[in-house]
């Protein structure tokens, strides 16, 4: 069900600002910005603690590694 909300023109102004392009909706930046205050999922975290320990682990290639690798 759609609904409709009164925001102020500062709020509008701030929303505008934070489109990512033109033609996004401002549906889609306020779900990003509530997307952006939500805590990370468990499998999240663990993929994130994963991937520290591998860096911390040397297990981790840098750019200039990849670009010689491929030839670029």
């Amino acid at each position: 069900m759609a609904t409709t909300i009164q925001v102020s023109e500062g709020l509008v102004t701030k929303l505008k600002q934070r489109k990512l392009y033109d033609k996004e909706s401002y549906e889609e930046v306020i779900g990003d910005l509530l997307e952006d205050t939500m805590e990370l999922s468990e499998e999240t975290k663990r993929a994130v603690a994963q991937a520290r320990a591998e860096i911390k682990a040397g297990k981790f290639h840098t750019h200039e590694q990849v670009r010689k690798r491929l030839g670029l």
